[in-house]
């Protein structure tokens, strides 16, 4: 099953106020993701729909539909976006046998599943009809998984190859596959692994994705990109 039973609502509440803060983030991430988003998307682990908020505002994308499984959090997505289509519960609840999905986008969820490949599968059967993309984001490189990756419920970090060869025993075909966020990478083994850490800074987070990040980002994408980043992310077309 796609749960999340050793999440606490505290540290996901401290997980989206950092969230709210990574605009430019947030926007460069789903700019990756741009040209493999549209027609009918289906969004895994909307949380509090900080992201859902944008794919709606995405020309190219006629449908969204939200999946989530944290009462609160539907909740409080509901709130915000009144008549949003959600399905509170995991993809295993979504009733869409005839649906023909063009993109399934899931950002930084696939790590809280404890069976993932199975995850995989099902996101591979939903996208087949119309060989459908999928826009993955997972935590990368196991060496800095830290306290507080346990109290977000993540499972495990990622290398590269783990979950490539995941992806292709699933049924995948890999578009793009690259690390992302190298100067992430060591902030996160500083803060939360050796200083250990199980918190973020808001205003810290705030100067990162202001001052540092945009330029990172622009480097990785225009110059070179990473042998080693805080994060994986994966645009791959089922078969």
């Amino acid at each position: 099953m796609s749960t999340i039973p050793n999440a606490t609502a505290g540290t996901e509440d401290f997980e989206f106020a950092a969230l709210n803060e990574a605009k430019n983030y947030r926007a460069a991430l789903l700019r990756e993701f741009s040209g493999h988003l549209s027609g009918k998307v289906l969004e895994i682990g909307a949380g509090i729909g900080q992201v859902t908020r944008e794919l709606l505002q995405n020309r190219a994308i006629t449908k969204v539909v939200s999946v989530e499984p944290d009462a609160a959090f539907c909740a409080r997505l509901r709130a915000t976006l009144p008549g949003h289509e959600l399905v509170q519960g995991t993809i295993q609840q979504l009733k869409d046998e005839a649906a023909d999905w063009n993109s399934i986008l899931s950002v930084n969820v696939l790590e809280h599943i404890a069976e993932d490949e199975q995850e995989l599968e099902i996101y591979r059967k939903k996208l087949s009809r119309q060989h459908g993309a999928l826009c993955l984001f997972v935590p990368a490189r196991p060496e800095i998984y830290a306290p507080i990756d346990k109290d977000f419920g993540h499972f495990r970090r990622y290398t590269r190859p783990e979950l490539q060869a995941k992806l292709e025993n699933a049924g995948f075909e890999i578009i793009k596959l690259r690390y992302y966020n190298f100067v992430g990478y060591f902030a996160w083994w500083v803060t939360c692994c050796l200083l250990k850490k199980r918190s973020f800074d808001i205003g810290a987070v705030r100067f990162f994705d202001r001052i540092i990040f945009p330029a990172v980002h622009g480097f990785e994408t225009r110059v070179c990109p990473p042998f080693i980043g805080q994060s994986l992310l994966v645009i791959a077309r089922a078969k």
